[in-house]
C-alpha cells in the first residue's frame, strides 16, 4: 500500500487500541501498524435513536415541565474519530482507519472525515451479509466496486478493502477492485456467526476468536494472487505464531494482521513471533523477507496445479496412506 513497515505484523481492527497505554505496549512489543476498530454506521444510528428517545422520555410531564432534558445533539462519529486521532498522535507507527457502512454516501462521508484525523490509510471493511433473496451476486459486487471507486475519488491516502471469502468468485472481484485502483486487500474477514443456547433456546453471539489452522484459506489466496495484482495482500485469520507468518510470506503475502493471538497471549507474544521469524530466517540463510516472499506462490511453483483442485483429488487417491496415519479409523 506504500506504507513503510518495520516488520510484517499488523494489529487488526479490535478494541485493544482504544486504550493508549495498551497501544504503546503493543508498539513497544513490535507491532508494525495498527488498524483501529471499525466504525459501524449502524452503531452510530442506533446510538442516535436511543439518545433521542432518552431526551424525550419525560416530555410535557406537566404544565410547567415542557422539557426535562436540555437539547443535545448526538455526536455521531465524532467520538470515534477523536479516539482515532488520539491514537495517531500517541504512536510512531502507521495507523489505519477501518470503516463499515450501509449507504454509499456515508462510506464517502466517513472516509473523508477519517482522512482528516491524519491516519495513514483506510480499510473499507466490506463485512456484509446478504439478506435479500432477490438480489443477485453481480449487483452485490457492483455495489461494492462502486463504493470503492467513490471513496478513491475523494481521499488521497491509500485505501484497502477487507473481504470475506463468500463471493461467487473472490478472485474475479479482487481483480475488478484491483483495476479500480485499490491499494491493498485484507483476506479474509473473520465473520461473526451466531450460536444457539439449547437450554435457553435462543441465539447468542460468543466472542469470535480465530482457531489454529484457519490460516489455510488466506494462505491459498495469498499464493494465488502473488504478482498477479497490483494491490498488496495482507493475510488475516488464524495467524498465531511466527511460523504462521513465515508461511504467509512464503505464499506471497506482503503482511499479516493478527488479533486473536494477542488477546490470548498478550503483547509480549508479538515479540516472540518476531524472534521466531528472525531465527527461521537465520537458519535458512535469509537476510531479508524479500529473498523468500512468494517462493511457494503459484507463479513460482514447479507444480502447475498448485493451490488448485488437484491437491484435493491427490489426497482422495491415497486413502490407504490416510488409514495408516489414523489406524483407529
Amino acid at each position: 500500500m506504500g506504507l513503510e513497515l518495520k516488520n510484517p505484523i499488523i494489529l487488526g481492527a479490535c478494541n485493544l487500541t482504544f486504550d493508549l497505554d495498551t497501544a504503546r505496549n503493543l508498539e513497544k512489543a513490535g507491532v508494525a501498524a495498527f488498524v483501529f476498530k471499525s466504525l459501524f454506521e449502524e452503531q452510530i444510528n442506533l446510538e442516535s435513536i436511543q439518545m433521542e428517545e432518552d431526551l424525550h422520555e419525560y416530555d410535557e410531564r406537566n404544565a410547567e415541565m415542557v422539557r426535562l432534558f436540555p437539547s443535545l445533539r448526538h455526536a455521531g462519529p465524532a467520538e470515534h474519530l477523536e479516539k482515532l486521532s488520539q491514537l495517531k498522535k500517541a504512536v510512531n507507527i502507521p495507523v489505519i482507519g477501518s470503516l463499515n457502512c450501509v449507504n454509499e454516501s456515508t462510506w464517502v462521508e466517513y472516509s473523508v472525515e477519517m482522512e482528516k484525523t491524519g491516519v495513514d490509510a483506510l480499510e473499507l471493511n466490506f463485512y456484509s451479509f446478504p439478506a435479500d433473496l432477490g438480489k443477485d451476486a453481480g449487483s452485490l459486487e457492483d455495489e461494492q466496486v462502486r463504493i470503492l471507486e467513490a471513496v478513491k475519488k475523494k481521499v488521497k491516502i491509500p485505501v484497502s478493502v477487507k473481504l470475506s471469502p463468500f463471493y461467487t468468485n473472490p478472485l474475479h472481484l479482487i481483480h475488478r477492485m484491483d483495476k479500480a485502483g485499490v491499494n491493498g486487500f485484507v483476506l479474509f474477514n473473520n465473520l461473526y456467526q451466531p450460536e444457539i443456547n439449547i437450554e435457553e433456546q435462543e441465539l447468542h453471539f460468543p466472542f469470535n476468536l480465530s482457531q489454529f489452522g484457519s490460516y489455510r484459506l488466506p494462505l491459498r489466496y495469498a499464493g494465488l494472487l502473488h504478482k498477479r495484482i497490483k494491490g498488496s495482500v495482507c493475510s488475516n485469520t488464524g495467524i498465531f505464531t511466527g511460523q504462521d507468518v513465515v508461511r504467509m510470506l512464503l505464499a506471497g503475502a506482503d503482511a499479516v494482521q493478527v488479533v486473536s493471538t494477542v488477546y490470548q497471549n498478550k503483547a509480549v507474544h508479538v515479540t516472540k513471533m518476531l524472534n521466531d521469524i528472525s531465527a527461521w530466517m537465520k537458519d535458512k540463510g535469509y537476510k531479508s523477507i524479500d529473498e523468500f516472499r512468494g517462493k511457494v506462490a503459484k507463479v513460482n511453483s514447479k507444480d502447475p496445479y498448485a493451490f488448485q483442485r488437484a491437491q484435493y483429488v491427490d489426497m482422495l487417491m491415497q486413502p490407504f496412506d490416510i488409514m495408516k496415519k489414523y489406524p483407529q479409523v
